[in-house]
């Protein structure tokens, strides 16, 4: 079995809408995939209906977490998308994006690039507007090279000259938000030193005494050393370890199933999860 459990949309920042992410997951040979939106399960109702023969979907999102003043990324599975209290906290997040991207688009201004909220809202279209579009717009006014070239200091890092902070949740309590409504926590990229600053490994440890699921191992923005170091820490404080692309279509160079979970590892968290269970595929038309 291929199991990547790690994807975006057009519901959020991903290039594919969530038909063509399902369609391209099984013309990419994959038997299960994860819609992992940023804060939202908006791409849901259309990957389901667009579900090939074949395919498995898992249904989850990436929530925007805050530990120590340091940003990170949470990957929920199979939580129950109606649980009033994670959706309320989910849309106070997405409610903060766009004055968010509109305080970057000020600050971009301010630094003389000649940047729109208009074009920066073109280039979102229906998804959850975030820093991937407004560094699109960067690449698209030649200020950098691509989109990894805008998540600098000098650009829109954290605490770079055109970040801006949102509304985030403290991560311990996404990890109980997450429970209580039925799903699996895995902790995404938690050492990925190029996107800026982690947290220390303790915190990761606290995570995992506070009923953190697993962590995310195999991932491109991690080398060998540290997937190595992250497996023993697994292994110590005992967490599952999961793989997986975060696809974004043609927004990053990873592509589906770059990187894949062990089976065994899947089947331990839908075990887990209460809140809803794995889709299969039975040809969608969508």
């Amino acid at each position: 079995m291929r199991i990547d459990l790690h994807t975006h949309s057009t519901a959020s920042d991903g290039t594919d809408t969530p038909a063509e992410l399902v369609r391209n997951a099984a013309a990419a040979g994959l038997d299960v995939v994860a819609l992992t939106d940023h804060d939202t399960t908006r791409g849901y109702a259309e990957a389901i209906a667009a579900l090939p023969e074949g395919l498995t979907l898992v249904t989850g999102a990436e929530l925007s977490c805050r530990l120590d003043g340091v940003s990170l990324h949470m990957l929920a599975y199979l939580f129950d998308p109606e649980e009033p209290t994670l959706s309320a906290e989910r849309e106070l997040v997405r409610d903060d994006r766009v004055p968010r991207a509109r305080a970057m688009v000020g600050k971009l201004q301010e630094l003389g690039v000649p940047v729109t909220w208009e074009q920066v809202a073109r280039i979102a279209g229906d998804g959850s507007v975030g820093r991937p579009h407004v560094a699109e717009a960067l690449v698209e006014l030649g200020v950098v090279p691509d989109v990894s070239g805008a998540f600098t200091p000098d650009w829109l890092a954290d605490g770079g000259r055109a970040y801006v902070g949102k509304h985030e949740l403290d991560p311990i309590e996404a990890v109980r938000l997450v429970k209580a409504a039925g799903g699996v926590t895995v902790f995404a990229h938690p050492l990925a030193v190029k996107r800026g600053e982690c947290v220390p490994e303790s915190a990761i440890a606290r995570l995992a005494e506070a009923g953190l699921d697993g962590i995310e191992v195999d991932h491109m923005d991690h080398d060998e050393p540290t997937r190595a170091r992250l497996r023993g820490l697994a292994k110590e404080v005992g967490l599952l370890t999961t793989g997986s692309s975060d696809y974004h279509g043609s927004r990053k160079t990873c592509a589906l199933g770059d990187f894949t979970t062990d089976p065994e590892i899947f089947g331990e968290i839908t075990r887990r999860a209460t809140g809803a269970f794995p889709v299969p595929g039975a040809g969608g038309r969508g």
